[in-house]
């Protein structure tokens, strides 16, 4: 989507309302019109950040990415790399660890898994691979937001 024309599109509505008064009225939307065209790109990204954070939440293997080139914006989906080497084999899996829940996020847990299709311990084994990913950390930011890339 093109973030200009988001923009200039607020931008004329607001207009449009001074067109209902008089000259204030007209004066104070020219003035609201400006503040949005300053506001709204760094509004909707933000918007479009917490829709992809909510998205790549649902997502079992991958996450969904803010792309920005210049005035161009799209989301874009991306499979998360596998941490585990050689596969998601249960061969591979041969470390053992006891956790104690409450049974509000065990049930959680459950309704995840059963959701997906896979057993709890796969569930667990891949949250937890996504919760700590390499890729996720190499901003030094914590949560879900502006993931991606940008040029100009």
């Amino acid at each position: 989507m093109k973030m200009s024309l988001m923009v200039e599109g607020l931008r004329s509505d607001a207009i449009s309302v001074g067109d209902l008064g008089d000259d204030t009225v007209a004066e104070v939307a020219e003035r609201i019109a400006s503040l949005l065209g300053r506001s709204a790109p760094a509004r909707i990204l933000d918007l479009l950040s917490d829709a992809a954070a909510e998205l790549s939440a649902e997502l079992a293997d991958g996450r969904v990415e803010i792309r920005v080139a210049g005035d161009d914006v799209h989301l874009a989906y991306v499979e998360d790399e596998r941490v585990l080497s050689g596969g998601e084999g249960d061969a591979d899996l041969s470390a053992r660890i006891t956790l104690r829940l409450s049974e509000s996020l065990k049930a959680r847990v459950e309704e995840g898994a059963a959701s997906e299709g896979v057993s709890v311990n796969s569930y667990i084994v891949r949250t937890l691979e996504r919760g700590t990913s390499t890729n996720r950390s190499r901003t030094g930011r914590a949560g879900n937001r502006l993931r991606g890339y940008g040029s100009t």
